[in-house]
């Protein structure tokens, strides 16, 4: 798991194979949220563990393919989180 202190607002997320899947809103726990206005939410707001972020530079890398992100993210906020 990455640092969260290397996680922004506002920064770019990306699948491993370099689709835009969204925009960091905020880390959440151990979750980031995906910010709802990105054409990419469907107007929701997503989460997404951060056990899948393989790197963050000027964006955050995951290590999912976009398929598989879009299938497995939350579109609630996890139980865990405390909100």
């Amino acid at each position: 798991m990455m640092n969260t202190e290397d996680i922004n607002e506002k920064m770019e997320v990306m699948s491993s194979d370099g689709e835009q899947i969204g925009t960091v809103d905020r880390v959440d726990g151990d979750t980031l949220k995906l910010a709802k206005n990105d054409p990419q939410s469907g107007g929701r707001h997503h989460w997404v563990p951060q056990s899948w972020v393989e790197s963050v530079e000027d964006h955050v890398m995951l290590n999912k393919s976009a398929s598989e992100v879009r299938s497995q993210w939350h579109d609630s906020a996890p139980a865990s989180i405390d909100r």
